[in-house]
This record gives structure tokens, sequence and C-alpha cells, in this order.
């Protein structure tokens, strides 16, 4: 297990690498000013051109930029905006929130997703299998949005059953936002687990087990729900980067302070340190969650780690 694990965590370094090289030269090295519009409607003085490139190191080939950039972030150092704002502090107030909403969601997703998978699986072609399926159809044919406007307008300004924005980011202020966020993986989780469900119920194993006279919940409990969980388990790890870097319509609907809404406004604005910093925090993530995927996988199914 410790060789499979350090394995992994070579493979994360040319990942990250690449990855934030590829960000940093999107950001930093196309073409176009970047500090156009900084200064309002007129052009900036050259003088503060000439103090933004050099505080940037715009004048240094794009490698070099990178590798500063890269020392940089060793020391915990994300770099500074235009105007003079520390990075660091921006994801330090906003990564909390959208973290927090990220973990309702998914766990909004596992919860209503693999129960409907498991009850639709079992009880294939029956009534509510019908149902898990009708509906799960019904969610991905409607894009987030949509879900989040009407639930803000039916839920929130009409029936008053909800707060129509969200006044303390707490766990609980946040479970409407977050069940909006995971409406359209939740859906996918359903029909991810009905089809392993599915699958596995056929497998020579489950008709060994019925052979030897076990019990059907075991059967289903310990056997079938195990080795089905494992694509489900891959789909929800990535989906947790996903919903952080995703969240910008639904912060943006219920007024989240989080990390989307930062994006959107550092797009807007043309802050490059912004953004990249932000999308390279989505980017350990991302690895972060897949290596913790890759060892739940390994520990419900011995074979991946020895392969």
């Amino acid at each position: 297990m410790g060789r499979y694990v350090l394995r992994r965590l070579l493979q994360m370094i040319p990942v990250f690498l690449g990855t934030t090289f590829l960000i940093y030269v999107l950001v930093w090295a196309v073409p176009g000013d970047p500090f156009a519009g900084k200064c309002g409607e007129r052009d900036c003085p050259d003088s503060y051109v000439s103090a933004m490139r050099e505080e940037f190191n715009l004048d240094d080939p794009v490698v070099v930029q990178y590798g500063e950039y890269l020392l940089n972030l060793v020391r915990g150092d994300f770099g500074r905006t235009s105007s003079g704002v520390e990075v660091s502090d921006r994801i330090v107030e906003t990564f909390p929130v959208t973290l927090r909403l990220a973990l309702v969601a998914l766990v909004v997703e596992a919860v209503i997703g693999i129960t409907a998978g498991v009850v639709s699986g079992l009880r294939n072609r029956g009534f509510l299998d019908s149902l898990v399926l009708v509906s799960t159809l019904f969610l991905i044919s409607i894009p987030v949005f949509v879900t989040g406007y009407v639930v803000q307008l039916v839920f929130g300004l009409q029936l008053g059953w909800i707060s129509p924005t969200v006044s303390t980011p707490t766990f609980g202020g946040l479970i409407v936002p977050g069940l909006v966020l995971a409406s359209l993986s939740m859906a996918y989780v359903a029909r991810l687990s009905r089809a392993s469900i599915s699958e596995n119920r056929r497998a020579d194993y489950v008709r060994t087990a019925l052979a030897k006279g076990l019990p059907q919940s075991r059967i289903v409990g310990v056997h079938v729900l195990r080795n089905s969980l494992i694509p489900v388990i891959t789909f929800l790890g990535t989906d947790l980067g996903a919903f952080m870097g995703g969240a910008i319509v639904t912060e943006g609907i219920f007024n989240v302070p989080g990390i989307g809404g930062l994006v959107f406004r550092s797009v807007q604005t043309k802050e490059g340190a912004m953004v990249t910093g932000l999308v390279t925090v989505l980017v350990l993530v991302y690895l972060v969650m897949t290596l913790v995927v890759d060892l739940l996988c390994a520990v419900l199914d011995p074979r991946i780690r020895y392969e």
C-alpha cells in the first residue's frame, strides 16, 4: 500500500506542473494588455505600466516567470493584485465558504443519489425504478441556473419557506444552495449506482453467495454494494473539485461570498494574479481528491493497488 501511495504522489507532480504552467500561460502570456482598464477610461501612465510589468516579471521569458511563481508558491506566496491586495488573504476569506458549500452538495449528492440508485437497482423494472429514472432524467434536462432561480422564486419569494439569499454561510444556511448545486450530479450518481448495482447482481460471486445460503442483506450490503461503489466513489471525489470550481452560478443566485464569485469578478476586472492563484488552489483540490479517491478504491478492491 505504501508503494502505491508513493507512486500516486509522484504521478501528481507532472500533472500539477503541467496544469499550473498552462494556467499561467493562458493568463499572462496571451496577446493583449494585461493592465488595460486599470486606470479607468484613460490609458495607464507608462510609469505605472513599467512598475507593474516589473512587479509581475512580465519582461522575462514565460518559463522564467513561471519558475519564479512556483518558488513563491512553495513559500506560500500567491502574489498580489495590481491594487496591492494579497491573493492569499482573499483565498483565506472565500475558500472556507465555497468548501462548506461543496461539502454540503457532496453529502446531498451522495446520500440521495446512492440511496435512489440502490433502491432502483434492487427493484429493477418496478415502480420505484421507473420513478428514479424519470426524476433523474428530469433533473438532467434542467440547467443548474434554472433550478436555482426556480427554487429561489417559488420557495423563497412566493412561499417564504427559505431565505432567497444566504445571510450567514454556515452549513445550515448552505443546504438549499448545496441542493441546487448537487441537483445535476445527484441524478448522475443515482443512474450510475443503479447501473452498477444491476450489473453486479448478475455476477458469479453473487450467485455463489446465494448458493452458500448467505442472507440477502449480507449479499447486498457487503458484496454487491462494496463492488458497486467503486465507480460511484470515483465520480463523487472528482465532483468535489467540480463543485468548488463550478459554483459561480449558484453562488451568484444565492449571493454566497465564495470563490466562484471571486473568480468571476477577477476575470471581469482582468486580475491575472487573482485568477492564477484561485485556479491553482482548485487544481490542488482536484489532485488531493483524486488521491483520496484512488486510496478509497484501493481499500475497496485490493486488486487495484497490486496492479
